[in-house]
């Protein structure tokens, strides 16, 4: 099912031509199944969860389809959740299960997701950025949204970094006393600048997969990162003159 371009699409082989989309009946213009980064970073998890090795010729492709189709300031597409956290998240936490980990695209994936870091400790995005690319990684933080950027960064060698830090601390706040997380923004995809998707469970075990897998990777309970944090506002109270 890979394409010629060395990417994966969703449903079809090779169904990339666009004159497809020009036709009259043309649902939402998107008549073809073309190649997408975050799948193609979907399958690369897959097949290393499966044992396959990092040099055979069809990985070789797709982590060159995964080069040739990074933005210029490291983010990837997102074709299926919006939109660029969603498509770099993917793209890093494929590159690095097959073994690229150490590839400068992952390094310069990992580095935009830490510039589009808000204050609050958060990550957001609005879908408005499928109509205006330059406004990709900017939006209001939502869970999923923030959980993506966490499960890419600690894939790329960041688990133990202060941002990620902040971002287990955003979920950690923001939870609600029955456990979920609130999320009114649209972060699914069904047609770029159709309709998007509020799938809403998305709130929920994302956050939750970014906790268990940070958890995993530092070896640390959520709890302590609780008490730590507590024990930091008390001295912050302490030393902040009146």
């Amino acid at each position: 099912m890979q394409n010629r371009d060395g990417g994966w699409g969703a449903f079809d082989k090779d169904n990339d031509s666009q004159f497809l989309c020009r036709v009259p009946f043309a649902d939402h213009n998107a008549m073809i199944d073309p190649s997408t980064p975050d799948l193609t970073a979907r399958v690369l998890e897959a097949l290393a969860l499966w044992g396959t090795k990092p040099g055979e010729p069809h990985i070789q492709r797709a982590i060159a389809y995964l080069r040739r189709t990074q933005e210029r300031d490291g983010s990837w597409f997102g074709r299926w959740g919006v939109n660029y956290i969603y498509g770099t998240w993917q793209a890093l936490v494929g590159l690095s299960a097959i073994g690229a980990a150490d590839d400068p695209v992952v390094r310069r994936g990992a580095n935009w997701l830490l510039s589009c870091q808000q204050a609050c400790g958060g990550w957001g995005e609005s879908a408005d950025s499928y109509e205006h690319p330059e406004l990709r990684g900017q939006g209001p933080c939502t869970p999923s949204q923030t959980a993506w950027a966490l499960l890419g960064l600690v894939s790329a060698g960041h688990a133990a970094s202060p941002a990620v830090e902040r971002g287990i601390r955003y979920l950690i706040d923001t939870q609600n006393p029955d456990g979920s997380w609130d999320e009114p923004e649209f972060t699914g995809t069904g047609f770029p600048r159709v309709f998007y998707l509020r799938y809403h469970y998305y709130r929920i075990y994302f956050p939750l997969l970014a906790l268990t897998t940070f958890q995993s990777k530092c070896g640390l309970r959520i709890a302590d990162c609780k008490m730590e944090e507590s024990r930091e506002r008390r001295s912050d109270v302490r030393t902040t003159p009146s």
